[in-house]
């Protein structure tokens, strides 16, 4: 399934992986650079990421993805309610969980193809909102979501078994002793998982993600994928079966976002019903075609773009734009003001719009072919050159 790691593809992951690392500092001029905004950056860059192993790769879109991104907050919280607060073990077990409904979800939605595969995944992630709202909720806490508690003292634990939502137990952290004050905090082995070191935690695994999205594009297996989105029909005329490498993908890309579910109880422990429904799913399919679907950076590229503005552009109204004009006359202050104030704050849903559709008449590819045209016109040879062959002959 891993394919060989070419010299450029280290280059592209050490460039990458510099990139990230560096978020902190480089976004500070643009006002992208406090905790909780790196964090969904690097969270919904996972996302995304492995959402382009099924849509980028194979052709086939999922509107369900975000069943398997609530399903991975909910196995986490549980995690941290029933055994530790530790991140390793409630991350480790949200993605096997997911990646088991993902199996399910895929196994019966594969059996169409097309449009009518979209909808089979549409419908399971809203059933499984509704199952997560309403008739699940001793174990989802319906609508008011599910979160972490204080410890249950040791001598009352037994009576507190059956009413987890009101205490937790938390048994390998009582086991070894663990007393909190307050609030209980994610940590990773006393590292508390909130601010830079949360950050740091979801970039790392953002490109171990990555690094992995990476082989599978490059081995035989992505080779095949490929093959299944170029021409199926002719895959199967050869009698090669394409099932077992489409359950394959939709598995794996169910993963990514079992651990990007994860990461988001990791970085604020709740999970809610409102993480399973089909805005979240379109949100995942906007970033990566915003970013360039097939590509290995557009996913991320796209993940940031649309967080940057849905917590900047959104942050701006009438007031700051005031701000900004107050060096003008009154009337035209409040005419600039006026016409701003539609595409920022409540608003900024018709700026990503409007870019998103600029994107898709101009730059087909998404910015990644945007991108790389930028590059052709670097490299491309100077009118009136002559090549050294002909030179030579």
């Amino acid at each position: 399934m891993f394919g060989r790691t070419e010299r450029g593809d280290w280059l592209l992951f050490v460039i990458f992986s510099a990139v990230v690392l560096t978020l902190p500092i480089t976004l500070t001029p643009i006002g992208a650079a406090y905790p909780d905004l790196l964090q969904k950056f690097a969270i919904y860059g996972i996302f995304a990421i492995g959402f382009n192993i099924l849509f980028g790769l194979t052709g086939y879109l999922s509107f369900g993805h975000a069943a398997f991104l609530g399903i991975g907050s909910y196995a986490a919280v549980w995690m941290f309610k029933l055994f530790t607060m530790n991140v390793i073990p409630a991350v480790l077990f949200s993605v096997l969980v997911a990646g088991v409904f993902a199996l399910l979800i895929g196994y019966v939605s594969l059996r169409r193809s097309g449009i009518y595969f979209s909808i089979l995944t549409l419908a399971f992630a809203q059933m499984s909102y509704n199952l997560a709202y309403s008739v699940l909720t001793p174990i989802t806490n319906g609508e008011t979501g599910l979160q972490v508690r204080k410890l249950v003292p040791v001598d009352r634990a037994a009576d507190y078994v059956f009413s987890l939502r009101d205490e937790d137990l938390r048994l390998v952290d009582k086991l070894f002793g663990v007393v909190e004050d307050g609030i209980p905090i994610t940590n990773l082995f006393g590292i508390k998982m909130s601010g830079y070191p949360g950050f740091y935690f979801c970039a790392v695994l953002l490109l171990i993600g990555f690094f992995i999205a990476m082989r599978i594009s490059r081995s035989n297996f992505g080779m095949m994928l490929k093959a299944i989105k170029s021409n199926q029909n002719r895959l199967n005329y050869t009698g090669i079966n394409t099932r077992p490498y489409l359950l394959s993908a939709f598995v794996i890309s169910g993963m990514y976002a079992g651990l990007a579910g994860a990461l988001l109880a990791v970085t604020d422990p709740l999970a809610g019903a409102e993480r399973m429904q089909w805005t979240a799913s379109g949100e995942v399919v906007l970033m990566t075609i915003l970013g360039g679907a097939g590509t290995l950076l557009g996913p991320f590229l796209g993940a940031t773009i649309i967080k940057y503005f849905e917590n900047i552009f959104s942050s701006i109204n009438d007031q700051v734009l005031h701000g900004l004009f107050s060096m003008l006359p009154d009337a035209v202050q409040n005419v600039l003001v006026g016409i701003l104030g539609m595409f920022v704050g409540d608003g900024w849903h018709l700026t990503l719009g409007l870019l998103f559709m600029i994107i898709v008449i101009f730059l087909p590819g998404g910015l990644m072919e945007g991108f790389n045209r930028l590059l052709g016109l670097f490299s491309r040879k100077k009118p009136g050159a002559t090549p050294p062959a002909e030179e030579e002959a």
